[in-house]
């Protein structure tokens, strides 16, 4: 899960975007991975990012503590990790001069969203699992709710699910494959 999230959604995403305060909205909060990693490298990069994560089953924080995620990758970063846990829900919290915090408790298959995000981290589970997180008029709701240029990255093995036309443009992100499945691989949404 680091290795697919950091080279995914990091690198490919937040560290590829030319965008220079970007907005990010991410599908899936879950444990806090993504969204603990792009933190860190707004603080590490201090490049101001302003992150909005819906989650339907927000996880408790005995659970997140179990996960203990900043002991194997952000030492030193142990607060910036359970505020993200800790922010109030519904409302922006600035977690950092370079991390505002937006969380919303609610089921994005229902959930209406504002224009204006460039990043969109869609980290659902396979269509196996959640065959409603894929439908096609939730992705045309996303490219909706995109700049004009954005950085939409998702696995390859998932959009192949969803690779009808929402108006959209699907182009490989070129990269590394190093230490990744084959078939974890980003595609790009661009909008025209």
């Amino acid at each position: 899960a680091l290795t697919e999230s950091q080279h995914i959604f990091i690198d490919m995403g937040l560290k590829h975007s030319t965008v220079i305060e970007p907005r990010i909205l991410e599908i899936g909060l879950g444990t806090g991975l993504n969204c603990f990693l792009t933190l860190m490298t707004a603080e590490e990069t201090q490049r101001k990012v302003h992150y909005t994560g819906i989650e339907r089953f927000p996880l408790d924080i005995e659970t997140i503590s179990q996960l203990d995620y900043p002991s194997i990758i952000g030492k030193g970063h142990e607060e910036d990790y359970l505020a993200i846990h800790q922010a109030p829900w519904q409302e922006d919290a600035a977690l950092s001069p370079w991390f505002t915090l937006h969380k919303i408790e609610g089921d994005f298959t229902h959930y209406t969203f504002n224009k204006g995000y460039d990043i969109i981290y869609f980290d659902a589970f396979a269509p196996e699992k959640q065959p409603e997180m894929w439908e096609q008029s939730l992705f045309d709701s996303l490219y909706h709710v995109l700049n004009e240029y954005p950085d939409t990255f998702l696995p390859v093995s998932e959009i192949r699910t969803v690779k009808r036309n929402a108006g959209s443009f699907l182009s490989r992100a070129n990269f590394n494959l190093s230490g990744l499945s084959p078939s974890i691989q980003s595609f790009k949404l661009l909008k025209h």
